[in-house]
Order: structure tokens, then C-alpha cells, then sequence
């Protein structure tokens, strides 16, 4: 059950797939026009997630290597078709306002990642934990900018006007503003996570030295770092280096010395 619980808390906190792993890009920007918009595109891919990594968990050990790529597609794309017609049975609208990004979810990166990378290789628990972990924090992530893109461009919230049209910034409801929502909001993390080192690490990274939380900018922040690091330690290995030959200059030196002496 703890691996059950972590892999929920590491989909949606350390290794959410929009905010720190960067993926699913295409449906991200695209289909987050309105956070109602966000929810249901996030909530789709969670179904699909979770089912298609208990089916491919159940079966890992009698799909052959060689084709288990083409077998997770199959699979993906079966509960992916099960996932579209059910929405346009019973939800019209929200098939005609996310169009094509519904069967796109079966080559969506995500999916395919986290068979490869956990369905294929952990039990069935552990593989629905790391769909809902994974399905969730791309549901919270699709629903912050889905938000912040309509509120400050249509002056609404999930459906409800509370903002006069005369203070509508259009352009958050167009692709420019989907990167420009994901920007900022990538940037407040980062600023975040770089700010806040880990409890009780005495590390200089910034990261605070914790691993788990080496990842986007603050991987990227980590580099200069390391390369102090590493050039200190380059340092440190030259000056020993040099010490230890004049050492063995000086122990040769003084051994000529004293053969000399003695000769005489």
C-alpha cells in the first residue's frame, strides 16, 4: 500500500508530467481554453491511463519483448476508443470542444512512458497507483492554466462570467497566451522549488541535494554548481599531484646527496 500511496504523490507532486517531467505538450496548450475544457481532457487521459496500466501490468509476462511497443498501442488505443465513444454518446459538446485531442490520447507520451516504464515492470496495485498518481497531476495541471487562461481571458471561471467583457484579454484564449500561462506558471514552481531546499540537507545545490527534486530549471541551476565542484576537485588533484612529485624530487635529490657523500 506505501507504493501504491507514493506513486499517487509522485505523479501529482514530484514527477508531475506537465510541470516537471514537460510532457503531453500537444494537448496541454491546446486543449486548455477554459479549465472545464482542462478537467475533461486531464480526467479522459486519467481513465485511460489507470486502465491501460492494469491491463498491460496484468500481462507483462506473456507479451513478448519484441513487440510490446505495437501491444501497449493496441491496448492504449482499445480503452482510448471505449473513452471517445462514450463521450460522444453522452457528452456531445465536449466532443466537439476537444475534437481530435481525444484519440491523439493514444500516442500521447505519457501513456506510452509510464507503460514502458513501470506497467511493463511492476504489479497491478503499484501500476493503477502510478495511473491515478500520473492522471491526476496532469488533471491539476491542464485545470491551472485552463483557469488562468479563462478567467483572464474570458472573465470566467468554470462556465461562470464574473469579469465585464471590457476587461477581457483575448489573446489568453489563444495559442500565444497557452505558452505564455505555461510559462509563468512553470517559472513560479521552479522559482519555488529552487527556494525551498531540502529539510534538514546541509547540500549548497539547489536542490538542497535531494534527488527527487533535481529536475527542469533546477537541474539546470544545478550545473554551475557542479562544475565549481568538479574544477575544485581538478584543482585540489593538481596540487597534490604537484606536491607529491616535489616530494619525490626532493627524496631524490637528497638520496644523489648522500650516495655522493659516501663515494667521497
Amino acid at each position: 500500500m506505501n507504493k501504491f500511496v507514493s506513486r499517487i504523490y509522485n505523479g501529482i507532486i514530484k514527477e508531475n508530467p506537465t510541470f516537471v517531467l514537460m510532457l503531453g505538450m500537444c494537448p496541454t496548450l491546446a486543449t486548455t481554453t477554459s479549465a472545464i475544457n482542462g478537467v475533461s481532457m486531464g480526467l479522459s487521459t486519467t481513465v485511460v491511463l489507470i486502465l491501460s496500466n492494469m491491463v498491460i501490468s496484468a500481462m507483462r509476462k506473456i507479451i513478448p519483448d519484441k513487440v510490446r511497443i505495437p501491444a501497449f498501442i493496441v491496448i492504449v488505443a482499445s480503452f482510448v476508443t471505449m473513452v471517445q465513444l462514450l463521450i460522444k454518446g453522452f457528452l456531445p459538446s465536449l466532443d466537439s470542444a476537444l475534437g481530435l485531442y481525444i484519440p491523439l490520447i493514444v500516442v500521447n507520451c505519457i501513456i506510452l512512458g509510464r507503460a514502458e516504464s513501470c506497467a511493463s515492470k511492476c504489479g497491478v496495485l503499484e501500476s493503477a497507483g502510478d495511473g491515478i498518481g500520473m492522471g491526476l497531476g496532469f488533471t491539476v495541471a491542464l485545470t491551472c492554466i485552463g483557469l488562468v487562461r479563462e478567467i483572464l481571458g474570458a472573465g470566467s471561471a468554470f462556465g461562470f462570467q464574473f469579469v465585464p467583457e471590457t476587461f477581457h484579454i483575448s489573446i489568453f484564449v489563444l495559442a500565444p497566451g497557452a505558452f505564455f500561462v505555461l510559462g509563468c506558471l512553470q517559472a513560479v514552481l521552479n522559482k519555488t522549488r529552487i527556494s525551498k531546499p531540502a529539510a534538514g540537507c546541509g547540500s549548497s545545490m539547489a536542490c538542497g541535494g535531494n534527488c527527487a527534486e533535481c529536475a527542469g530549471a533546477v537541474r539546470a541551476a544545478n550545473h554551475g554548481k557542479l562544475d565549481e565542484i568538479k574544477a575544485e576537485a581538478e584543482a585540489k588533484a593538481a596540487a597534490e599531484k604537484a606536491a607529491r612529485a616535489k616530494a619525490a624530487a626532493e627524496a631524490k635529490a637528497a638520496k644523489a646527496a648522500a650516495e655522493a657523500k659516501k663515494s667521497e
